[in-house]
């Protein structure tokens, strides 16, 4: 069993930068593939990256990539998501995800089995 907490959103003007972290429980963290995803009002929770339990492999969407860039540290249990260049299109309810040890990660809610609670990041015009 997992359990992420979500830590470092709010509110900027576009063009700013901020990362979000995540904690994560249990020992077995480091055999976990970990991903971000985002979900604006009225949307369907939408993959943004992922990177795999050795940290050696990340995947990102299309929208953020050049912008975003998300990093681990299985000494500490954390999973970060360094945002840069921010877009009032960025604005959304960033989760972090968990997926089943040795996972190759993927795009799909449905490929992870653990998620945090969420926090709001808003970026204002």
């Amino acid at each position: 069993q997992v359990q992420l907490v979500e830590s470092g959103g709010g509110l900027v003007q576009a063009g700013g930068s901020l990362r979000l972290s995540c904690a994560a429980s249990g020992r077995a963290f480091s055999r976990y593939a970990m991903a971000w995803f985002r979900q604006a009002p009225g949307k369907e929770r939408m993959f943004v990256a992922a990177i795999s339990w050795s940290g050696g492999v990340t995947n990102y969407a299309d929208s953020v990539k050049g912008r975003f860039t998300i990093s681990r540290d299985n000494a500490r249990n954390m999973v970060y998501l360094q945002m840069n260049s921010l877009k009032p299109e960025d604005t959304a309810v960033y989760y972090c995800a968990a997926q089943q040890p040795y996972g190759s990660g993927g795009y799909a809610t449905s490929d992870y089995d653990y998620w945090g609670q969420g926090t709001q990041v808003t970026i204002s015009s």
